[in-house]
């Protein structure tokens, strides 16, 4: 177990977020890519899906966090009428904090890009589990799964 990092990011409203906010609270972070692909978008709407699901466990917040602008958020969430967080990290500073950022590979090319990793943050602010490389149909199952565990262990 280890503190999540500290970050303060615009949403897809221009509201800005610090993970400060969230205390008290479990919290589901996840990095995706791009906006509006097939995969960040499969995950997006499973985890919109899920909502319901996700109340019943301590409530948890979801916020997705990508390098995408605020604008583009904006465009995503309206598109799929996505009703949580989307947090816009440009410069990749908390994407980096997170161990999100790295190499990676797409048609024999090698390069620098936001790994598909989520990660759940217990009411205290501590890391309680963490994913990487997650497959996007199936995650949001994986994580209520865990979440349910981990509370009944909290």
């Amino acid at each position: 177990m280890k503190p999540a990092p500290y970050f303060e990011l615009k949403d897809q409203n221009d509201t800005v977020h610090k993970l400060s906010d969230y205390q008290g609270q479990w919290v589901v972070i996840y990095f995706y890519p791009k906006d509006d692909t097939p995969g960040c978008t499969t995950e997006a709407c499973d985890f919109r899906d899920a909502r319901d699901a996700l109340a019943e466990y301590g409530n948890a917040v979801v916020i997705g966090i990508s390098k995408d602008s605020v604008a583009s958020h904006r465009k995503f969430a309206d598109k799929h009428n996505l009703k949580f967080t989307l947090l816009s990290d440009p410069s990749h500073e908390t994407i980096e904090a997170y161990g999100a950022w790295g190499p990676k590979k797409f048609m024999g090319r090698e390069f620098l890009g936001i790994k598909r990793n989520t990660y759940i943050v217990d009411p205290n602010g501590n890391i309680v589990k963490e994913y990487q490389n997650v497959t996007p149909k199936t995650h949001v199952g994986q994580i209520l799964k865990d979440l349910k565990a981990l509370q009944t262990t909290a």
